[in-house]
């Protein structure tokens, strides 16, 4: 290998790492429900306006990951799941990760408020401190109701989309915040009771470390019924429509019985199959939001050819 394939090598793995600091599964979900926000709203943006605004609502969300990672650095590192992220890892160091993600925080906050308008800004900037500091810094480390609380950081995104057309919020957006909010606790209490060894090294006050798993699954057909009428509220405001009814009462009804069948489960049954049950649900839980702010794509689409039924 020549010293110029070498460097690289290093250069594109560092720059790899940076990427990894931003936790871009968890953008590709800002990115998504941000632009289904911002493309219901009632108002005309100019295109490059509208690929610039989701950009850097992507670039703010990352910059929370970022610095996420180096608070939780210590967290990460006796997890089996986080080991080997680039903090924990050594392979970027705890202050690089910090720099980068105030760096990106004001990048992003500050020309979205100058590409769209100050009120979306200043919300991307809310957002940023909600999860860094109310939720990282605060919640996640106190009490086993982090998720729940600290879930709206992750719900914003598509009031923060919208915001950036309209310059204020209505009942839409808020119903879209509403359905993200309430979806965050089974979706992620899917996943700490398969990962609840990890939870529990780290000292994580994750619910079932807390509580045990048998109220966790109590809580998570608990938020799971609760979600119903929040999703199906959203068919019949001002971005819904008889094809996200559709979608959402089908998408409902396999959460429902996904959540039935992991209340059902026994102590013994989830470990002897090593919580199959709950890891399908957990990627249940991905399509059924991705499918229902698929529906409310499919309906913005069809109001913007001037297709309307309700």
């Amino acid at each position: 290998m020549t010293d110029t394939t070498a460097y690289a090598g290093r250069h594109g793995s560092r720059l790899s790492d940076y990427f990894k600091l931003l936790k871009p599964r968890v953008m590709s979900l800002v990115v998504f429900t941000a632009a289904i926000g911002l493309f219901a709203a009632p108002a005309d943006i100019p295109p490059l306006n509208a690929i610039a605004a989701i950009l850097l609502i992507a670039i703010g969300g990352g910059a929370s990951g970022a610095l996420n990672m180096w608070w939780d650095a210590d967290i990460d590192a006796k997890m089996r799941r986080t080991a080997s992220r680039p903090v924990p890892s050594g392979r970027v160091s705890p202050r690089e990760a910090r720099n980068l993600g105030l760096f990106l925080s004001a990048f992003s906050v500050i020309l979205l408020g100058m590409v769209t308008n100050i009120a979306a800004g200043a919300f991307l900037a809310f957002t940023i401190f909600f999860y860094v500091v109310i939720y990282t810094m605060w919640l996640k480390r106190s009490t086993p109701w982090n998720i729940v609380i600290g879930g709206a950081s992750g719900a914003f995104p598509p009031m923060i989309g919208w915001m950036a057309v309209t310059g204020d919020i209505s009942l839409a957006p808020v119903l879209m915040f509403g359905l993200v909010f309430m979806w965050t606790p089974p979706h992620f209490w899917s996943l700490s009771l398969f990962m609840n060894d990890d939870y529990t090294r780290a000292k994580v006050p994750m619910l079932p470390v807390t509580h045990g798993r048998t109220v966790t699954r109590q809580q998570i057909l608990a938020y799971t019924l609760l979600l119903v009428p929040v999703s199906l509220m959203l068919a019949f405001s001002s971005v819904g429509g008889p094809v996200y009814l559709i979608i959402a009462l089908a998408l409902n009804l396999a959460f429902v019985k996904g959540a039935m069948r992991i209340w059902r489960r026994e102590e013994e049954a989830a470990t002897a199959d090593r919580f199959a049950v709950e890891r399908r649900f957990f990627r249940l839980s991905l399509m059924y939001l991705f499918g229902l702010f698929a529906g409310l794509l499919a309906e913005a689409i069809l109001h913007h050819v001037g297709i309307g039924f309700l």
